[in-house]
């Protein structure tokens, strides 16, 4: 998927939705535009402000319109529909890899499973976009474990901060799946709700 120029997104949408736009100097540059443009422009309206909202989670998952309406459209049907976005949208394998510190984005997690360095319940896999369930097993290909490509995964393991849904072995390099992502609208730069609510119009 082509993007586009991220800083200048980022800061269309007011949010570091990238990985390389979560840095204090984007931080910095993002406060400094919001002092310079108090009281300039129209204030936004509703559709405005719900279609700013999908875009931040659909950039912040790396995810074309049509993947991303098609989430949308599956959890419409379900009891829990913002609850149920989320799961799809974190239960992805680019996502799983990037959650569980194995990439350094997503990005490159799905450059990583398109290339076929990734197994899942000892099987090889080449669909970034496949969705995992509890009791996945992903862990590294055996002729891609001492590619330079993960050189930095232990070191990096040790730092990242693992969601409570996944168990990580850095020996092993290899994640478990054990539980489901549980969504909470403080821990993210998007609302799920307002975007739910930005197609059921």
């Amino acid at each position: 998927m082509k993007i586009g120029p991220k800083y200048k997104i980022a800061r269309r949408l007011g949010a570091p939705i990238f990985e390389k736009t979560q840095t204090p100097k984007y931080a910095l540059s993002l406060a400094r535009k919001e002092r310079n443009s108090k009281g300039r422009g129209k204030p936004k309206s509703e559709y405005g402000r719900e279609l700013i909202e999908k875009q931040k989670a659909r950039f912040s998952y790396g995810l074309t319109e049509k993947q991303f309406r098609n989430y949308v459209d599956k959890s419409l049907h379900e009891q829990e529909p913002i609850q149920k976005l989320f799961t799809i949208l974190e239960s992805r394998l680019d996502n799983v890899l990037f959650r569980s510190g194995l990439s350094k984005t997503r990005a490159q997690a799905r450059q990583t499973a398109s290339h076929g360095h990734i197994m899942v319940n000892n099987k090889r896999v080449t669909i970034p976009s496949i969705l995992l369930s509890e009791g996945d097993i992903v862990s590294l290909r055996a002729g891609s474990i001492n590619s330079s490509l993960f050189s930095e995964v232990s070191e990096r393991l040790k730092t990242v901060m693992i969601p409570a849904w996944l168990k990580v072995d850095p020996v092993k390099k290899q994640v478990v799946v054990n539980g489901h992502p549980v969504y909470v609208p403080q821990e993210h730069v998007f609302d799920l709700g307002v975007v739910i609510e930005f197609y059921n119009r």
